[in-house]
């Protein structure tokens, strides 16, 4: 039986397509959707406290919830399982607590969940010390805030300011703090030093940057 001249046609698309190294949806391939930007900020975002989740699990429609919001401690409370501590994991690694929240409780042998970000808490990061204009600053949307863009934003550092002992305090998601020391001065003053990708280190939501004084 001969092929029909529509299908000889498509075959041979395919094949050209395939020779340039492309892989159309007609020759039987399927290509995944692209992510949305909200897809994509929810698989970088780290939960912080007051963001506002749902939270589903599959073939348990009663331990389904939405509205909510991480408590002050980074803490949701669900059914069955109580308080579960979700501030300063990723959506994916939140959703294996709760998943091993529920099994390890023997509440549910093989729990699959999903959590969705309903509304993001605003990201604040916040500056102290010898910076022109200190304060709490804003983490715009989908971005990442580095230590030079903080101090930029703060005016530069101040004529007296150690800017190679920068100290940056983080709260771990366990509620314990880690102190980095950065040395930005070299990069902002325009001299090459082994420390100069100090500058770019990225914060998180949270961060409090001090900037000492030069001690002559």
């Amino acid at each position: 039986m001969k092929t029909p001249s529509f299908l000889r046609l498509a075959l041979l698309v395919c094949a050209l397509l395939i020779g340039f190294g492309r892989t159309p949806v007609a020759c039987g391939q399927t290509v995944p959707a692209p992510q949305s930007a909200d897809e994509k900020r929810a698989i970088a975002h780290k939960i912080a406290r007051t963001d506002r989740l749902s939270l589903s699990i599959v073939g348990e429609p009663d331990l389904n919830v939405g509205n909510k919001r991480v408590d002050a401690s980074g803490n949701i409370n669900l059914a069955l399982v109580g308080d579960v501590h979700v501030a300063g994991f990723t959506v994916t690694e939140a959703q294996t607590i709760i998943e091993d929240a529920y099994r390890d409780g023997r509440f549910l042998r093989n729990p699959q969940v999903t959590i969705n970000i309903e509304e993001y808490a605003p990201q604040t990061v916040s500056i102290t010390g010898l910076v022109k204009g200190g304060g709490t600053f804003n983490i715009p949307p989908e971005t990442v805030m580095t230590l030079r863009d903080l101090i930029q934003k703060a005016g530069g550092l101040a004529e007296t300011a150690n800017g190679s002992k920068v100290k940056i305090t983080r709260t771990l998601p366990d509620g314990t703090t880690k102190v980095f020391t950065k040395d930005v001065e070299a990069l902002l003053k325009g001299r090459a030093s082994p420390n100069s990708t100090d500058a770019n280190f990225p914060l998180e939501p949270d961060d409090i940057v001090y900037v000492p004084e030069k001690i002559i």
